[in-house]
């Protein structure tokens, strides 16, 4: 039985457990960045698959990438705009982002702030987390979490008392946009329709 209440999640993630919550889009499957390995092994994902880092607040994902004063200011519009929600923007990383966050490609990441209160609930207390769908690689993402009880059995995932009160995700993962240095590349249409 691995569903525990939101303060064991917590305390779980924050000692580099492998720890499963409800977001806006799909439930994540989440570890401390440095615990990254974790979830590409539980998962039995290629290493050219990269995470993604979300975090409670767009101020507590900036130190994790680098750029332009003019760059931020471009990137920090679209965050403007669609944070918190399912936007995921791709962004050079800063020597804060560990390799194993993206082996193949260290020097870039994905970051985002979701619309969910639990997720941000949890996010607060923890700091920034490597983050992805929770489900087998190639697979459809799992929606429940029974389900990802049932798949992932070592994965802490919250009690689901906890997190009924939660409006129900749209089950689409998130858009994913690239900063290509002069504008934007879209890697995923999700969630959030976007026109460049």
């Amino acid at each position: 039985m691995t569903q525990v209440s939101l303060s064991t999640l917590v305390a779980g993630a924050r000692a580099g457990l492998l720890v499963s919550f409800p977001t806006d889009t799909v439930p994540a499957l989440a570890a401390l960045p440095t615990q990254a390995a974790l979830i590409f092994a539980a998962k039995q994902r290629s290493q050219d698959k990269p995470l993604i880092l979300m975090a409670a607040s767009g101020s507590d994902l900036w130190p994790y990438v680098q750029g332009s004063d003019r760059e931020y200011k471009i990137w920090q519009e679209l965050t403007d705009k669609y944070w918190p929600g399912g936007l995921t923007l791709v962004l050079p990383a800063s020597a804060l982002v560990p390799k194993v966050m993206n082996p193949t490609d260290p020097t870039t990441i994905g970051i985002r702030v979701p619309a969910s209160a639990i997720a941000q609930t949890i996010l607060t207390q923890t700091g920034p987390l490597a983050t992805t769908s929770a489900n087998l690689s190639g697979q459809a993402p799992l929606q429940t979490m029974a389900e990802i009880e049932q798949q992932f059995p070592e994965v802490l995932t919250l009690i689901t008392t906890e997190s009924q009160s939660e409006v129900s995700a749209m089950g689409v993962p998130s858009t994913v946009t690239k900063w290509t240095g002069m504008d934007w590349q879209i890697l995923r249409q999700g969630a959030i329709k976007l026109n460049f």
